[in-house]
């Protein structure tokens, strides 16, 4: 029985027991998830002799081939190295699945990718009681991991950065590994030929995760995407957010939005209602607010912010509930929304 942390993943793959061969990964940020799978399925390809072949096997593929997981991981090659087999929980990757899998010996090596599990998901339960596998968690970045994140990157360009500049970046980077991750690559582009990265280039090019973040959670509500809305607000609560801000948040956009709405019911064009904004409206989201404002009556949104004002006043009363009371709020606007899509 294996359960660790991602950045348990070095040491464990250095002295990692040969008798674990199915690996889960699982945790709130996705981005990590999949870079720490391809980065032990690489390591366990590279450190086969001869190398492993890593492949990838969905759904789509056990649709035609019920029991090619089992074939991949069962067959002893002739030629190369082991499989290294890539997968993601679902519908027909499940802890019944690979029950049998992890009881039985394999000549090749199964990763597999996950969501948020929790202690008590069946799926997880497996790997950990398991002598013959591991369980990975994935949760967002520490300050310590984004650090060496940024000195990964930089590093392999052979680049530097100033102190503050480096501090700078570090606030602006998120709870999503990859998006972390693509920043810093951009940013490294942009700083290409210069002696140190300064704090000009990260404010020329490296937004504000946590603000996209927030603007992701209030996107999604406002449009009746409640699903998505939910996921987002869990992983900016896993990345340290503060529920009562984003409430807050909630309140100014939907305070834009009546409005604007209310403007444009009294004969005034989008683009004249929207003009006298301020913060003005950033050209990058007036399509999405746009067709929010089409969901929305007058009506709806005074409804609407009468509700986000209770929760605004719920969660200051009672900051142990917070998340449970932006959650709810979050759901209801969704639902508002949702019924402008049905009319």
């Amino acid at each position: 029985m294996v359960a660790l942390k991602s950045s348990d993943v070095p040491s464990f793959l250095k002295s990692a027991d040969p008798r674990i061969e199915c690996i889960l990964v699982f945790g709130t940020d996705p981005g990590q998830v999949a870079e720490t799978a391809r980065v032990i399925a690489s390591r366990l390809a590279e450190s086969s002799t001869p190398p492993g072949e890593i492949l990838r096997i969905e759904d789509v593929d056990l649709d035609s081939d019920p029991d090619r997981l089992a074939v991949e991981l069962r067959t002893m090659q002739m030629f190369g190295g082991p499989k290294i087999v890539r997968s993601s929980a679902s519908r027909r990757i499940t802890a019944q699945s690979l029950g049998p899998l992890l009881d039985g010996n394999l000549t090749g090596r199964l990763v597999v990718e996950a969501g948020n599990l929790k202690p008590d998901d069946a799926l997880r339960a497996l790997f950990e009681k398991s002598e013959k596998a591991a369980a990975i968690a994935c949760y967002a970045d520490s300050a310590g991991d984004l650090d060496r994140l940024v000195r990964e990157v930089l590093g392999a360009a052979g680049q530097t950065i100033s102190g503050d500049a480096r501090q700078l970046l570090l606030a602006r980077l998120g709870a999503d590994r990859a998006l972390s991750r693509a920043e810093v690559e951009k940013l490294s582009l942009f700083a290409q030929g210069r002696p140190a990265i300064e704090i000009e280039d990260v404010e020329a090019i490296v937004g504000d995760a946590s603000e996209q973040s927030t603007d992701r959670i209030i996107d999604s509500a406002a449009a009746g995407r409640s699903g998505i809305a939910v996921t987002e607000f869990d992983r900016a609560m896993a990345a340290g957010e503060n529920a009562q801000v984003i409430i807050g948040a909630i309140q100014r956009h939907f305070h834009r939005l009546h409005r604007v709405r209310a403007a444009i019911d009294a004969g005034r064009t989008f683009d004249d209602a929207t003009r006298g904004l301020r913060p003005p409206l950033f050209f990058k989201t007036k399509g999405s607010f746009q067709a929010q404002i089409g969901l929305w009556t007058v009506e709806r949104l005074t409804d609407a912010r009468a509700r986000i004002a209770r929760a605004a006043l719920a969660a200051r009363r009672s900051g142990d509930l917070e998340e449970i009371i932006a959650e709810r709020l979050l759901v209801e606007l969704s639902a508002l929304a949702a019924l402008g899509k049905r009319s």
